[in-house]
């Protein structure tokens, strides 16, 4: 008898996320669909890298692309250069029936997540997704954190800007007064002004933030 193909246990009730299937063969993409449904995974199915593309932007949810090698029109291998030159970063686990040792080096080597040749076995291939989806939901997860940093930064003044890139270059208060020709009262009034906007309590943790964001110690303008 053969076993039902499960869903990992940190996936179940994950019904935000989508699993994208791009095969030419009918019969795959049936058969695909069917077998993450059973799984609860949300499926969505094309017939070709055009056909993707016609479906609209990707939902903003943890999602992978379970890609064919060979497709008509766009192929997998040139469909996965096209999304990095485009900056659309879906993980991709690639699948064919005609792989080769140097189409699996030049898949992989471009970030695919995995790289199975048919007949793939539903579990297997469950736990591909699984990974794919882990590795699309940490990105997000870290792309969040930047995107919030970044706006509490926006609420900062020009001038407790400059105060952040100095303080967490290593400046102290009284150097950062004199480079930026100011008492040393009012760096300590930005520097507090600068911990509270941040949202943080030391000065370790606010130098992670600048480093998070890129934030240099260029020299500052005086005013």
């Amino acid at each position: 008898m053969t076993t039902p193909p499960t869903l990992p246990s940190n996936l179940e009730g994950d019904a935000e996320s989508v699993v994208f299937v791009i095969d030419d063969d009918l019969s795959i993409r049936e058969s695909l669909t069917s077998l993450f449904q059973s799984v609860d995974l949300r499926v969505r199915v094309f017939g070709s890298v055009h056909e993707f593309l016609q479906g609209g932007p990707l939902p903003e949810v943890p999602s992978c692309l379970v890609l064919d090698v060979r497709l008509p029109g766009i192929s997998g291998l040139e469909f996965q250069t096209d999304l990095e030159r485009t900056g659309i970063r879906v993980p991709i686990i690639f699948m064919t029936g005609h792989g080769d040792i140097p189409m699996t080096v030049q898949a992989m080597k471009a970030g695919a997540v995995d790289f199975l040749t048919k007949p793939v076995r539903p579990q297997e291939l469950i736990h591909a997704v699984t990974r794919a989806l882990a590795v699309d939901r940490k990105r997000r997860a870290a792309e969040k954190i930047v995107s919030d940093l970044r706006t509490l930064y926006e609420l900062l003044t020009p001038r407790e800007r400059d105060v952040l890139a100095l303080v967490t270059a290593g400046m102290m208060n009284k150097l950062i007064a004199q480079e930026l020709g100011v008492s040393e009262i009012t760096v300590k009034v930005h520097r507090s002004h600068v911990m509270k906007k941040m949202r943080t309590r030391s000065l370790a943790d606010l130098a992670r933030i600048a480093d998070t964001l890129g934030i240099r110690a260029d020299k500052p303008k005086r005013i």
